[in-house]
């Protein structure tokens, strides 16, 4: 290779090179991560050793063994990690309800017993095949779909057939429901409002249009959390909204503005406001200020003009806007969980919770997984109606 071009692509890559590090250090590894925890499920296989290899034979439809059984009872006295122990015992209660009582009352007998326990004497609940079979599913695989499937509130049976969650275990599917119909509110909202802002912004010269855009960008440069507590106090019962209304005689009383879906979809559309506002008016700024003259001379009326000649023309910057809006209103969290209530919590807090609170990462990774998919199919849309409208003439 020639010395100088070598040169060049050493420089090149040493200037692009704090980017690579950056990208994968701080986005593809995490998610790498976050994918890999929500199909990894290695806690049975790494506490049950013995018992993975006693069940790697049983059809799961007949009586246990008694080599799986002693297996099993060489296991739980093998266990002196009491965190592991812990996590084996939330591992098996997630796939069947009974083992938080059962499995610390069959360690203690083993711990205190020296040969073999009849198990089942000790509790008739290790002669339903169900627990032996949660046993063999955890602990012959470190690879699971318990949480993905979960996620969409689906589950394996005992059949290992695929069935739907009962109506009281999980909600994961009604959440992520009402995440994709606020997201979407929001989104028609910034449209509604972001786009005759634009117009204005993008119809004025000089100070103004530096005073309408600077009305955007101020909000943008403010921090979520205080712009967010920022609505907190004006939506209040006694904050400046309803103090306005009250004073003005439009509502004798408070309008319940703050712990509901309204209040959330209201902050939100102002914290997303100016990622619909800026992309519109980068593109109508590009547009000849004559067209709507020149279509009212040739007798076009001025909705007519706007429908058939403006909006056209805007409708990339709308469509590059709502993207950008949807998609960053999915991931919120911080509004929610300060001005909504218990009923219009998104996505993002079951993520928090399972992750912070629950401490299961399994099921947080997996739920991120799961609106990172449906993330992805809705861009992938986009791009599909995006390239149809530029090849066609």
């Amino acid at each position: 290779m020639n010395p100088t071009r070598l040169r060049k692509q050493v420089i090149s890559l040493a200037l692009v090179g704090p980017l690579l590090l950056f990208l994968v250090f701080f986005f593809a590894l995490p998610l790498a991560t976050m994918m890999k925890s929500a199909v990894s499920d290695p806690v049975a296989a790494r506490a049950l050793p013995a018992t993975a290899r006693a069940v790697s034979n049983w059809d799961r439809a007949s009586p246990p063994t008694d080599e799986m059984k002693a297996a099993f009872v060489a296991d739980l006295r093998q266990i002196g990690d009491d965190q592991l122990f812990g996590d084996l015992v939330r591992r098996l209660n997630s796939a069947k309800s009974g083992f938080r009582t059962l499995m610390p009352k069959t360690r203690t007998a083993a711990s205190e017993t020296d040969g073999n326990i009849d198990l089942v004497a000790l509790d008739k609940r290790w002669a339903d095949p169900s627990y032996w079979q949660a046993v063999s599913v955890a602990a012959s695989s470190t690879i699971t779909d318990r949480n993905l499937l979960a996620a969409v509130d689906l589950q394996r049976d005992a059949s290992n057939a695929i069935t739907a969650l009962p109506g009281d275990a999980s909600a994961n599917k009604v959440i992520m429901l009402r995440t994709f119909v606020m997201a979407l509110t929001v989104t028609v909202a910034c449209v509604l409002i972001g786009l005759p802002f634009a117009m204005i912004a993008a119809s004025v010269d000089g100070w103004k249009r530096q005073l309408l855009l600077g009305a955007v960008l101020l909000p943008l440069w403010t921090s979520l959390l205080v712009r967010t507590a920022a609505w907190f106090i004006l939506l209040q019962d006694r904050g400046l909204i309803n103090s306005v209304l009250m004073n003005i005689g439009v509502t004798s009383g408070p309008v319940p503005l703050i712990f509901n879906r309204i209040g959330v979809i209201i902050a939100m559309t102002h914290v997303l406001l100016p990622f619909m506002v800026l992309p519109i008016f980068s593109v109508l700024i590009g547009i000849p200020k004559n067209l709507m003259p020149a279509a009212a001379s040739l007798g076009a009326h001025p909705v007519r003009a706007f429908l058939n000649v403006l909006l056209p023309l805007a409708l990339r910057g709308v469509v590059s806007g709502s993207l950008l809006v949807f998609m960053s209103a999915l991931g919120y969290y911080i509004t929610p969980a300060l001005i909504g209530g218990a009923r219009d919590q998104m996505i993002s807090s079951v993520i928090a919770y399972y992750a912070t609170g629950a401490a299961n990462w399994g099921m947080a990774g997996a739920l991120g997984l799961v609106l990172l998919a449906a993330t992805m199919i809705l861009y992938a849309i986009y791009l599909r109606l995006s390239s149809e409208r530029e090849v066609r003439p």
